[in-house]
């Protein structure tokens, strides 16, 4: 019997390193490639849990930019010989508020880089599935719960050059059937997360003593989902053979704005929130709410999410308390890579 091997892109990114973790949990032995080195201990979930799992997978890394044709060349190479069967990427340049300054390179990152690494996976006889990590920003704001669909409306650069990838995904499938499956998740958090994003970057700064900018006073409002579930309904939709083109919303079915997160977060830290909180005006093209219904995944795959709300926030904070002293001398603002 054929043994499935796994790569994972974009492995040092938050939900892909958590994955990552998963996999390795399972049993899994997962290759992962990034374009930057190995992160510090902090952001390397997979490393947190050794010793606690027997038998685990076994982790192999390897640095490797799809920007690079000559980089991502040697890669599918690599893929060859061990046979990848499945490769699930959460590769891409990130960002809403940043992609308006730097457009070009949004595009190039999650739409050039993309479909030429995508052209070399289909001369991968292996390949069995491949997923695509994508967003429900390529919805817009939405008008009401909304179903798996690729109805599109995206409304800042980052949102239309995922969009234009998962057309040309789509494509792909219908033309050679290539073996491509989509999932979007709503706003994930957990512990491990970019201290840029609005969870661990609050606690942070409360712990710190330091201001937090609160853009469009936080009325926009989203749903927040944990990772570990996000990382069990990805597998889930990994392994299944009978789902090629299909799309899956990975979310919550309870929204909360960020006003109230932060405020929610402020409790929990015992900080005043008029004292901590600096209303400033909302971001260019800033989605105001987008609502996934995940009943689709929920009903083909006996899915639930079970960490409450509350609960992920509780993780997250010890996760910072615990790693107080890195984190505090990293900076609390995204800083772009080309």
């Amino acid at each position: 019997m054929k043994i499935d091997r796994f790569l994972v892109v974009g492995a040092n990114s938050f939900s892909g390193s958590h994955f990552v973790t998963h996999l390795l949990r399972e049993g899994i032995d997962v290759i992962g490639v990034s374009r930057s080195k190995l992160p510090s201990l902090p952001f390397r979930p997979f490393d947190w849990y050794k010793g606690d799992v027997e038998p685990g997978g076994q982790y192999t890394f390897r640095q490797c930019d799809l920007n690079n044709f000559e980089e991502t060349g040697e890669l599918v190479e690599l893929l060859r010989d061990q046979q990848i069967t499945h490769v699930v990427n959460f590769a891409a340049q990130g960002m809403v508020a940043e992609s308006w300054l730097y457009p070009e390179d949004w595009y190039q990152t999650n739409v050039l880089a993309q479909v030429h690494f995508h052209q070399l996976l289909r001369s991968l006889e292996s390949l069995k599935k491949y997923v695509h990590v994508s967003t429900p920003e390529v919805y817009g704001s939405t008008d009401g719960w909304i179903s798996e669909s690729f109805n599109f409306y995206p409304s800042t650069p980052y949102a239309v050059s995922r969009a234009a990838c998962d057309m040309h995904l789509k494509s792909f499938f219908k033309a050679y059937n290539f073996p491509v499956v989509f999932t979007r998740s709503a706003n994930v958090f957990g512990p491990g997360q970019q201290i840029y994003r609005i969870i661990p970057k609050t606690i942070l700064c409360a712990r710190l003593g330091e201001r937090l900018k609160l853009h469009g006073g936080g009325g926009s409002e989203r749903s927040f989902i944990h990772i570990d579930d996000v990382c069990r309904a990805t597998l889930a939709v990994t392994l299944d053979q009978n789902n090629i083109g299909e799309s899956y919303h990975i979310s919550t079915d309870k929204v909360v704005s960020i006003r109230s997160l932060v405020e929610l977060l402020c409790a929990k830290i015992d900080v005043p929130f008029d004292y901590f909180v600096d209303i400033e005006t909302d971001r260019l093209g800033k989605d105001q709410g987008y609502f996934l219904s995940s009943q689709k995944i929920r009903k083909a795959y006996d899915w639930a999410d079970r960490i409450e709300l509350n609960d992920g926030l509780d993780q997250t904070i010890r996760w910072v308390d615990q790693n107080l002293e890195g984190l505090r001398i990293l900076p609390r603002e995204y800083r772009h890579k080309a």
